[in-house]
């Protein structure tokens, strides 16, 4: 079951997309603690599940964050 996503954390990609400020994401991918850094382009829905989208294409389930730019979104 899908956890809700905070305002707070909508606010800050919203601030990032708009800003177009280089962010760090730490995520779950294949199980393992994964981190990437790019500029977040856009917010999407894929099959009821929310997706942050990366400059150069990469898409990260918001479900998945762990951290953005330093801030913690869930435990881990």
């Amino acid at each position: 079951m899908n956890t809700p996503i905070s305002c707070e954390f909508y606010d800050q990609l919203i601030v990032a997309i708009q800003r177009k400020i280089p962010s760090t994401i730490v995520y779950l991918e294949n199980e393992e603690k994964s981190t990437v850094k790019g500029v977040v382009t856009e917010l999407m829905m894929i099959e009821y599940e929310e997706f942050l989208m990366l400059k150069g294409g990469k898409k990260i389930n918001l479900q998945t964050i762990f951290s953005f730019n330093g801030k913690r979104h869930k435990e881990g």
